[in-house]
């Protein structure tokens, strides 16, 4: 897959330029872009992999050595979710206005200073607390990211940027447990911790070396105009109220599918922890399946039909309850979730204006970390007043609907033209 970078140099400059010279400069133009994209997807995986492994070993402190319930161990995910969710708006503020390399060094320093109390965390509200400060920085990363992408990369080749980006993230996911499983079992859940605070430190060198990265223009410091800023964010998300609506349904309906999984797995399939295993790699295996196999559509069709590909198998696990079934479903569901992944990363780099882009990804970003919060909160007593098939049947309606509740209002605009 070829990826071709964006051209920086001004076109009144290279037509005074000779025809020789003016070739070199987009030459090196194009290297340099090439080289920043290859250190940022380098610096991520990095702190990816650093990240799940320290997440793994979390959940192996909570259950294993704390004896945790399930509400202990989904308490780790809500304290790293609020953040996104409260912090995420004002965060995509900053990102428009701060230099967005300088922000993300600054965010992966403190997260690798932040992470190494965890190695001497030994009470759940210490590993709460902990969790909740380091994804504080997290969610000023995330925009930060998300603006420079689009200057590194043609806005034609964002799907196949992302898609790249897709491709390596799964593979991490998929190698993590191995990876996390054999430093706890070789030196403990510590030796995790340091390994993910060393992860920070090679993704800040790394951004460190981005060349492209250039700052946005200087903006105005005061309290009211970063609440103007917060209002045209919002504004600018709030014009496609479909499409905000159909993210916030799917997060808030995979939130509830994965929160509910593992008891699906114990008390509709009556299966044990190696289906649930089974399960969870048929997801990664479909996770990277759909990266690699990218249909080629438009961003908004790419999202569309990701939608759908995850709702139908979740429906059908609702009705049709046995391991293989299951499996299979699973797969299917990993395939859509690394459509939607894709056509979400393109369409917010490349559809939103350069100067909103922080505030606009943050902004739905924090609607979808709060939908998962609820689904986490929820799942568990909705499971039990309704049954857990029921409750995937309502996922599954609420992905399909807000699909639905999208694309319509576009079909009668066409239609209408």
């Amino acid at each position: 897959m070829t990826i071709t970078f964006s051209l920086s140099v001004k076109p009144v400059l290279i037509r005074h330029l000779p025809s020789s010279l003016t070739a070199t400069v987009l030459k090196a133009d194009y290297r340099a872009g090439v080289k920043d994209f290859y250190r940022l997807l380098a610096a991520q995986t990095t702190s990816l992999l650093g990240d799940l492994i320290a997440a793994f070993a979390m959940q192996s402190t909570v259950v294993f050595r704390m004896h945790g319930s399930a509400g202990d161990a989904a308490g780790v995910f809500l304290a790293a979710l609020l953040p996104t969710a409260l912090l995420g708006p004002v965060a995509g503020v900053f990102a428009d206005r701060w230099d967005p390399r300088r922000t993300m060094i600054a965010s992966d320093l403190a997260r690798s200073a932040l992470v190494l109390p965890l190695a001497f965390a030994w009470t759940l509200p210490q590993l709460y607390a902990i969790s909740f400060a380091v994804s504080c920085c997290s969610a000023f990363f995330a925009p930060a990211r998300t603006v420079v992408i689009p200057r590194i990369v043609e806005a034609a080749r964002l799907v196949e940027a992302n898609a790249r980006i897709q491709q390596v993230t799964q593979l991490v996911r998929v190698a993590s447990p191995a990876v996390a499983g054999a430093l706890v079992m070789w030196a403990g859940e510590w030796l995790c911790y340091f390994a993910d605070s060393a992860s920070f430190v090679i993704s800040a060198s790394l951004i460190c070396r981005l060349s492209r990265a250039a700052p946005m223009r200087a903006q105005p410091r005061r309290v009211s105009a970063m609440f103007r800023e917060l209002r045209e964010g919002a504004y600018f998300l709030g014009a496609d109220p479909q499409f905000a609506f159909a993210m916030v349904a799917g997060a808030f309906a995979t939130g509830c599918f994965g929160a509910l999984l593992p008891v699906y797995v114990r008390d509709v399939l009556h299966g044990a922890p190696a289906t649930y295993a089974a399960l969870g790699t048929s997801v990664a295996a479909g996770s990277l399946a759909g990266a690699f196999i990218m249909p080629g559509a438009l961003p908004l069709t790419l999202m569309r039909v990701g939608m759908i590909a995850i709702g139908l198998p979740i429906l059908s696990m609702a009705v049709v309850t046995n391991s293989a079934a299951a499996v299979a479903a699973s797969f299917g569901i990993g395939l859509g979730a690394a459509w939607v992944a894709v056509a979400l990363g393109a369409l917010l780099q490349g559809s939103t204006p350069a100067a909103l882009r922080g505030r606009v990804s943050a902004a739905l970003t924090s609607l979808m970390a709060a939908a998962q919060a609820a689904a986490l909160a929820g799942a568990g007593a909705w499971a039990a007043w309704v049954g857990i098939p029921v409750v995937f049947a309502c996922c599954a309606a609420l992905l399909i609907v807000g699909c639905a509740r999208w694309i319509v209002p576009r079909c009668v605009r066409i239609l209408r033209r």
